[in-house]
């Protein structure tokens, strides 16, 4: 093992982590007090050890609601959900480069106020109506759009078969728009970020900052580069849809490597885009190692194939080669050939297998495209195979000149950076803050849309259905008046160390007894009871205590370790390389309140008339989530919020740290969500959890904020569950 590893996992395992095998890491198992059995750790994965296959459906109609769920995720990833304002793009078109039979643009417009996305057009000599347009997103080549290989490439290319001109091995990017435009396609291949006259982004691959778009402050809005860059390519179907000579009908998408992710996630978002074909990038392995093509959530529940396959019914195209992609043909493209077939439409899905060659959009990866876009934008060519160009230099591509001077001052860099990032802050206070002060049910419908949407997202699991959720007795205990039980409760792969107790004299009632403490909030060390549990039996009600995953833990789980190699240890804690593959620490613990709803609501030993939840000692916010997420299955919720924020998070491997927490409105928020449940909120008050009481009368529910200053918090929480004075 390479020294750096030897040295990390011995620090892991004194912090109470071990290095497992792939560099992912997981908890080492505690016990919880009084049980016989250790707390199995759940598995992380990461963009390159993991394996991400298709989620399989059985029917359309399956395929549709998975369809949703995984549109929805790559939105709220990308930090687009809702969509944000679409402000006037001031294009500006110039320095037209006239060739036989094609020309080429110099283009330049603004995908939001002061930030330029900035391309190539190129368009056939003669327009002769409307026609197909095909946007170009390009790899992490050396100098992107301006890439021009050396000679010793050339002829290592033109040698093994993958170019036929000198010119095109030089720039496979130019060669593809000249031969899309030649073909009568209007091309736009345009810069990723800091890539080429993308200046206003030097540098977007790197780790933490303190500000700007890898700071806290970012992940908590979900503002990210991965984000703007999907935003850039969204805006690019924009300006292309506004050319008066482009088929609005017919906007296709190909792009290689990165410029594959962003073609994957651009068509998967946006129904415009009639046909994509993504090169070497669609794989059940390695998932795309930028930082413009991870966000949190991305990843979790899905992988680039499942990405890939919301094109259909569009036509969708793809390559592979020797890289990450070379078992396509096994792994992945079967899946989506499956689905395309119960879909009805088997001829509009295809996969080229190149794994000749390197990863590349080369000159027979190119041909392949060609065909593809002649057959479903039906240009009737009996011929499609490249011919030579004249190449452009930079100082002829570039959009920048006198006349058009390139952004300087505040305009690039860190200044810039904080612009967009306050710029996406707004547009979500914008959109977002109507949302947490609903007038009717038609309002609160909306906030639960938005706002409960995109909690389904971070968190990641719904409330089980129906006997999904188990508990299994370890042990059982008669303790004269009430019946001890412990044991796991078992739900989707995960295990929850539980402790039950019942009354003799039960009402029916159970209440789920949220707390960061585990079963030590309950029952002393000696067996005791302490008062809270007390009091609760003796009015009747069970309790429920599941010990909430990882409990002890100071900071979240996180991989990033994993990822030190890439560009020399540059990305090292990116924290979309965690959460974009696996969930937060809290969603872990909200998903441990979700499996004992379910297990409550379904056992059929002590059936439960009705389940009351409890948030208490660091859990109050979990709670909410969870009765949130809980729909019609909670009677009652009082919890202990202690105030908390997720905005006021500084530190994104914080226990309660979520990427997005501060976006959606935060933990009033989730109280709204709570409605109409009826709700007793400790460590807030009507002026503190804005909207709340607005979101509670539009759904006829009662919330109330408990007094402080008549009686300690769990007291207050016992109180009102119990109805006891």
């Amino acid at each position: 093992m390479h020294i750096f590893q030897t040295i990390l996992k011995h620090w892991l395992r004194n912090s109470g982590w071990v290095l497992a095998s792939g560099l992912a890491l997981v908890m080492t198992a505690g016990t919880v007090e009084g049980a016989e059995a250790p707390e199995p750790a759940r598995a992380l994965r990461n963009l390159d050890q993991s394996y991400f296959p298709f989620t399989p459906v059985k029917n359309k109609a399956e395929w549709n609601r998975r369809r949703e769920e995984i549109q929805r995720r790559v939105l709220v990833a990308a930090g687009l959900d809702p969509i944000p304002e679409k402000t006037p793009l001031n294009a500006v078109i110039h320095g037209r480069i006239e060739k036989a039979d094609y020309t080429v643009d110099k283009v330049t417009f603004e995908s939001l106020p002061g930030h330029f996305v900035t391309g190539n057009l190129y368009l056939p000599k003669v327009i002769p109506g409307k026609i197909p347009a095909v946007i170009s997103p390009h790899g992490h080549w050396p100098d992107g759009r301006f890439m021009h290989a050396d000679d010793a490439e050339v002829k290592k290319q033109i040698a093994m078969g993958a170019e036929k001109f000198e010119n095109a091995a030089h720039s496979p990017m130019q060669a593809r728009c000249v031969q899309l435009a030649r073909m009568g396609c209007a091309v736009f291949l345009y810069d990723m970020l800091g890539y080429a006259d993308s200046v206003q982004f030097p540098e977007h691959r790197h780790g933490p900052t303190a500000k700007g778009f890898v700071s806290p402050e970012a992940e908590l809005n979900l503002v990210s580069y991965f984000g703007l860059q999907t935003w850039n390519s969204e805006r690019v179907v924009d300006f292309m849809s506004s050319l008066p000579y482009v088929d609005s009908k017919r906007i296709g998408c190909t792009g290689e490597s990165g410029g594959g992710t962003q073609t994957m996630m651009l068509t998967g978002i946006d129904d415009r885009i009639a046909a994509a074909f993504p090169c070497v990038m669609v794989s059940t392995a390695m998932q795309g190692g930028c930082t413009c093509e991870n966000a949190h959530y991305l990843r979790i529940n899905q992988g680039n194939i499942d990405i890939a396959a919301l094109t259909a019914p569009r036509p969708l195209g793809m390559t592979a080669a020797d890289d990450w992609t070379k078992e396509l043909e096994t792994k992945g493209f079967p899946d989506l050939k499956n689905l395309y077939t119960q879909l009805g439409i088997p001829d509009r899905v295809e996969a080229h297998f190149n794994i000749q060659f390197p990863h590349n959009y080369n000159a027979v990866s190119r041909a392949q495209m060609y065909a593809f876009f002649n057959r479903h934008f039906k240009l009737g060519l009996m011929n499609t195979d490249e011919r030579d160009f004249e190449l452009l230099a930079t100082p002829e591509l570039s959009v920048w000149d006198a006349q058009h001077p390139k952004p300087a001052g505040d305009q690039v860099g860190v200044p810039h950076e904080l612009a967009i990032l306050n710029w996406f802050k707004a547009q979500t206070t914008q959109q977002i803050e109507p949302l947490l002060h609903p007038k009717s049910k038609a309002d609160l419908r909306r906030a639960r849309e938005v706002i409960g949407g995109a909690l389904g997202v971070m968190i990641g699991r719904p409330l089980p259905k129906p006997g999904a959720s188990t508990f299994t007795v370890r042990t059982s205990e008669d303790k004269g008046d009430y019946l001890l039980q412990r044991g796991p409760t078992a739900c989707e792969g995960d295990v929850v160390e539980t402790t039950f107790l019942y009354p003799k004299d039960w009402n029916r009632d159970v209440i789920l007894w949220l707390t960061l403490k585990g079963e030590g909030s309950i029952i002393h060390p000696d067996g005791s009871l302490s008062e809270p549990a007390v009091q609760m039996l003796k009015r009747g009600y069970a309790i429920a205590c599941p010990q909430l995953y990882l409990l002890g833990a100071t900071r979240n789980p996180n991989v990033y370790a994993a990822d030190q190699r890439k560009s020399g240890g540059a990305y090292e804690g990116f924290a979309g390389y965690h959460y974009g593959y696996n969930p937060s620490l809290f969603a872990e613990r909200v998903r441990d309140a979700l499996a004992l709803i379910g297990e409550i609501r379904d056992n059929q030993d002590h059936s439960a008339k009705q389940i009351r939840v409890a948030g208490v000692e660091g859990a109050g916010v979990i709670a909410a989530a969870a009765t949130a997420l809980a729909t019609g299955a909670v009677h009652q919720l009082a919890c202990d919020t202690a105030g908390f924020r997720f905005a006021q998070l500084d530190n994104v491997w914080d226990i309660n740290f979520v990427p997005g927490g501060a976006k959606y409105g935060d933990v009033p928020a989730l109280l709204a969500l709570c409605a109409p449940v009826t709700t007793t909120v400790v460590g807030e008050t009507r002026g503190s959890a804005a909207g709340v009481a607005w979101a509670f009368s539009a759904a006829k529910g009662r919330v109330e904020f408990a007094d402080l200053n008549q009686s300690p918090a769990v007291t207050a929480v016992v109180r009102a569950l119990t109805g006891r004075k």
